[in-house]
This record gives structure tokens, sequence and C-alpha cells, in this order.
């Protein structure tokens, strides 16, 4: 108990031999960029992020689609999904990348996404890349998690079959510590939420609080009374242009779970052990499933990965959500709570010392932190872009 209290509480520090000066260095395997100052990939709010996106993907010839919202951003600009697509236009395999599913974590893959159509990878003439830039943007607008109707679209997408109804008791039993009816203000959560840990255990409190509930409309991890209007065009485009493909593989990047800068890579869907294996080996990575060592994450209900599951059941599916860790657990969860108070019960607007908070929580300014994660991210799209043909594969 005592080592998981530790890791709720204590920063993760990097080591010293690290310099933001180093043109080519090497770190846990991991082969640098060039750029003196990796941070330039990194964008500073939504919508400049956005046009480095859009003017990258022309400037190397990719297929640009548009999602628009009905959602609008602070000052009443439009919003939309926007795509960027790279190699076959009839693949039999794609990587689809995705950044800024739970919007405010989207800095980290917009920068990657940047950096890939900056130094475009070769492609196979049988494969695609599809860069989807920010499935939330009113989330990374706003500096929020949520969407505009405070739905985590990562808990949205059910299966058949499911209500959009229900809430782990434990969530119940912590309603008013996560969300309680007021402005921001000191109110002893550390104290309170530590409490609780010592009563019920970590695992448990951690599964029962994040996994998804259905029944409280302004609470946090709320997944909504309907399927919203992001994942709804997206799952539209997705069989429209991706219907026929034999092998699917996501990466879908997210921020603030796990150790200072490093890399959790979790594999949802159903495969063998022997391809999980294969899968691994392949890219280099050690690949984590939740139900196997929930230490490390913990299963969700209304995962973006069911949408995938359900679309292609025809095609070899692969869904990585690729974790890059920040600050202590009750650290983040801290400050996605205060933002959804200062939402809800105070201006809400996002230059505020709360919300840039939350901000610096999901994206440190760390010119090290970014340096480890741009390139993290970089070496597994070009891992994965380089699987084997499915033609190779005697198990597919």
């Amino acid at each position: 108990m005592r080592r998981q209290l530790g890791k709720l509480f204590h920063s993760h520090s990097l080591p010293s031999s690290i310099s933001s000066h180093t043109a080519r260095i090497r770190f846990h395997g991991y082969r640098f960029l060039r750029t003196e100052k990796v941070s330039n990939f990194f964008s500073e709010a939504y919508f400049p992020a956005r046009e480095r996106f859009l003017e990258a993907a022309v400037a190397c010839n990719a297929r640009v689609d548009h999602l628009a919202l009905q959602a609008r951003g602070p000052e009443g600009q439009s919003l939309s999904i926007d795509i960027a697509w790279r190699g076959s236009i009839r693949p039999r395999q794609v990587i689809v990348h995705q950044s800024g599913l739970h919007g405010v974590e989207g800095f980290a893959g917009s920068a990657i996404q940047l950096s890939l159509l900056t130094e475009p990878p070769a492609i196979d003439q049988d494969t695609a890349l599809v860069l989807v830039h920010i499935i939330n943007p009113f989330g990374m607008a706003w500096l929020r998690r949520v969407n505009e109707r405070n739905v985590d679209l990562n808990r949205n997408c059910l299966n058949d079959g499911e209500t959009w109804q229900g809430t782990p008791q434990g969530y119940r039993m912590l309603d008013r510590l996560l969300n309680p009816p007021t402005p921001p203000g000191f109110d002893f959560f550390d104290l309170r939420a530590v409490s609780s840990i010592l009563r019920h255990g970590f695992s448990a409190l951690k599964q029962a609080v994040v996994a998804g509930q259905f029944d409280y409309p302004q609470g946090l991890f709320y997944g909504g009374a309907r399927l919203q209007q992001g994942p709804s065009l997206y799952q539209a485009w997705l069989s429209e242009h991706l219907g026929t493909v034999r092998r699917i593989l996501v990466i879908d990047v997210h921020t603030g779970l796990g150790r200072w800068a490093q890399e959790t890579l979790f594999l949802q869907g159903s495969s063998s052990a022997a391809d999980d294996q294969w899968l691994s080996q392949l890219l280099g990575r050690s690949l984590v499933r939740v139900q196997q060592d929930p230490t490390l994450g913990y299963e969700i209900r209304g995962g973006m990965s069911n949408l995938f599951s359900n679309l292609f059941k025809h095609a070899h599916g692969i869904y990585i959500t690729q974790e890059f860790g920040t600050y202590p657990a009750l650290k983040v969860i801290h400050a996605l709570r205060e933002e959804n108070r200062w939402h809800f019960f105070g201006q809400g607007h996002p230059q505020h010392p709360i919300k840039q908070k939350l901000k610096r929580t999901m994206c440190p300014d760390s010119e090290n932190w970014r340096r480890l994660i741009l390139n993290q991210g970089i070496t597994l799209v070009k891992k994965a872009i380089k699987l084997p043909p499915i033609k190779d594969r005697q198990t597919e």
C-alpha cells in the first residue's frame, strides 16, 4: 500500500544526462530526432495545431477530409475532425493513428502527427497511413477531457445491446468527492482521497472511478445517453473508406497514465496469445492486456475500440492504446476534477489558471518529456508500417 501511495503523490524525474541541446541521442533504445527543439512540434492551442496539421498534410500531398461538427470553439469558431491519408487509395492494410479522443490530451498526438507529415515515412503500395487529428476538437479547444455535452468519448461507444445506464457502486460512493457542486477551492481532496484508498484499496477504487458511468451527466467519466456526433461521423467515414481492408491497426494516443514520459501500450480486441507475441516481437514493444495486469491500467465500458471491432469483423483488427505518463494519479484526477468544477460552476474560459493547469498536467512543458514522447510515438508508427504483408502470415 505504501508503494501505491508513493505512485499517487510523487513525480518521476528524468536522468540528468538527457540534454535538450543534443542533436541525436539514445534513451531506452529510442533514436531521437535531429531537431534540437522538439517542442517546435507541439502547439499551444487547438487552432494553431489544426492549421499546422492541415498545412503539413497539403505539403506532402496527403488526401484530406473534414468531418464538420456542430460544437463551436471559445470564440464561436467552427470545429471538425480532420483526416490526412497517405499511401494506397485501396489498401489491404491500414494504420490508423488517432489523437485527441480525450480533447486536452491531444497535444502529444498532434505533435506526433505533425512530425509524421513533416518527414513522411515510406509506405508500401498496398498500405495506407491514416492520421485522424483530434477526434474531440471541442475538448482540446476548451481544454477539457470531454465534449460539449460533458461526454467522455472513450466511454461513449457501447456494443450492440448495451444500454446507456449504469454506474459502478464505488463511483456512487465517491460522487460527492469527485464531483462537488461548487467552484474550485481547497477542500482537503488529497486527504479524503487517501482515506478512501486506505479503506477500499487503490485498484478497486481506480476501476470503479474510471470505468465509465452513465448516471451523472455533470460528473467525471460520463458515457452519455446516446452516441455522440463525433464518433457517429467518424464511424460513417471509416465504413465508407476502409470497409474492404484486410488488416487495420489502430494507434490511439493518450497522456496522463503511467510513470513520467514512459510509454505503456494497451492491446485490445480478440486475438490469440501467439498473435500477441508475434505483434510484440515485430513492434519491439511490450504489449499489455489490462485483464492480465490490472495494476497498469483499467477496463472501461464504451471504449472506442468497440467501434472498430463492430465495423471490421471481416478484418484482422489490432487496437493499441498508447499511453504516455505525466504525473501521479491523484494529481491527474485532481486536475480533471477542478476543471470540471470550473466548467459547471465557474466561467469556464480556456485561459483560466485551472484549465491551463490541466493542460500542463496532460502535456508538461518539459522539453525532455516532449522529446521522449515524440520519438516513442514516431517509432511505433514506423514499426507498424513495416509489419509484414498479410499474405506473408500463414495464420491470417
